[in-house]
């Protein structure tokens, strides 16, 4: 679990932190790469650093959250909870339309882990990208997909990509 309750907003900047504590479900993946273990540590801390995300509907909770990620019979589990655990929310989302957008990803992440070890400056960049663009389709597409229930940003988006990656990587 990672997260601690904290403002719904830094005063300072203005910035929403609508979720401030995320945890994921240790069964739905299993230990990778570091590099794969350094991502979603990333992914975690940027994402309870700075998000938005906002239950959508006229009664919905207006936030803060905790959030329980995890996989079931192929699809993205979103708990959405209050601060004190009661569950405001749950979204179900089938895994299958981000599929190939993850195997790209996937395959361009090993190349450019690859890359950083022998490749030239210009060929890691090169790659970074392609890796990048990729991320960026997947957090469009997990944008769309969610637009029912939260509304969230690009930034948000990417981080729930970066999660999901890490989550289908299960054995």
């Amino acid at each position: 679990m990672s997260g601690s309750d904290q403002p719904a907003s830094d005063p300072g900047t203005g910035r929403r932190k609508s979720i401030v504590r995320i945890q994921l479900d240790e069964k739905s993946f299993l230990r990778r790469r570091p590099e794969v273990e350094h991502e979603r540590e990333v992914a975690l801390f940027d994402l309870l650093e700075d998000n938005d995300f906002a239950l959508k509907g006229q009664d919905a909770h207006p936030g803060p959250y905790h959030l329980r990620l995890g996989l079931a019979d192929d699809r993205l589990v979103i708990h959405v909870c209050d601060t004190s655990d009661e569950l405001q929310h749950k979204i179900e989302m089938a895994v299958r339309a981000f599929r190939a957008v993850i195997k790209d990803y996937f395959l361009v992440c090993e190349s450019y882990f690859d890359a950083i070890k022998t490749s030239s400056p210009s060929q890691i960049e090169a790659i970074d990208m392609g890796r990048r663009a990729l991320h960026d389709e997947g957090a469009g597409l997990m944008r769309e997909r969610l637009s029912e229930h939260v509304d969230l940003d690009h930034l948000t988006a990417r981080r729930f990509f970066t999660l999901l990656c890490v989550l289908h990587m299960r054995g």
